[in-house]
């Protein structure tokens, strides 16, 4: 019987085209440059809190293990194991997790990389914290992949998430403006009927078994050039839930 896998070959195709680029800050990933550092507050933060870790450290979360999927270039992956994490990043385009091996390689940052899906992944491997941020608004099934992805939690883990809200205003900044205006992003990077409403990703996540603890939006201010955490959730939001 054929195998209906998580992974968009067009998906795939568009960001492993892209792949040379992921390590450029001022190249076609220029705005998750941008953002990480604020989507990294939030993680250390929360995951501090949840595994009683001191976050002044610098790296609190050793002996912890994670599981980046889609991790693309490594944006995440590199400084979460910087943070003591014993990483594994996973992405289904192969060119993707070349450039993620070898940039880990020149900075001598220990992160397990595969060319995989959350599916094909061993059954018996479990995390403690599972990571899928901006990767559910370019998959074929957000369920199916959530739900292989969410098998890999280990009970009490941690899953965190982060996409486009399905709202016109997300429509007009994300895909408008970021793609078309402000020329961020190549044009055709989102599709504005896969974002995900806020409501919905908690559903998902709830009918596997996971909680979602904390939302927080993104704000991006064009005079200064940087995003910011806000209570806004109408574009860019970030979930935070825990395994039952």
């Amino acid at each position: 019987m054929d195998h209906v896998g998580t992974a968009s070959p067009e998906e795939i195709a568009r960001f492993t085209a892209m792949a040379e680029a992921w390590w450029d800050p001022q190249g076609k990933f220029k705005p998750l440059h941008r953002f990480n550092p604020v989507r990294l507050a939030f993680m250390r933060r929360h995951f501090a809190a949840h595994f009683g870790r001191d976050e002044s450290l610098m790296r609190p979360f050793e002996g912890l293990t994670l599981l980046d999927v889609g991790s693309g270039g490594g944006l995440l992956s590199e400084p979460l194991a910087r943070m003591g994490f014993a990483v594994t990043g996973i992405d289904a385009g192969d060119k993707n997790v070349a450039v993620a091996r070898l940039h880990a390689e020149q900075t001598g940052v220990p992160v397990d990389y595969r060319v995989s899906t959350p599916e094909q992944l061993d059954p018996n491997e479990a995390f403690d914290v599972v990571l899928s941020m901006e990767v559910v608004e370019h998959v074929p099934d957000v369920s199916a992949f959530l739900g292989h992805a969410t098998a890999r939690l280990k009970p009490g883990g941690v899953f965190m998430g982060a996409t486009l809200n399905r709202t016109a205003k997300a429509w007009a900044l994300a895909v408008v403006g970021a793609e078309y205006v402000l020329g961020w992003l190549p044009k055709g990077t989102h599709d504005w009927n896969k974002f995900v409403r806020p409501s919905e990703f908690a559903a998902m996540l709830r009918d596997r078994g996971i909680t979602v603890r904390q939302m927080a939006g993104m704000a991006f201010n064009p005079l200064s050039d940087t995003w910011r955490e806000t209570d806004n959730l109408d574009v860019n939001y970030m979930l935070f839930g825990v395994k039952g």
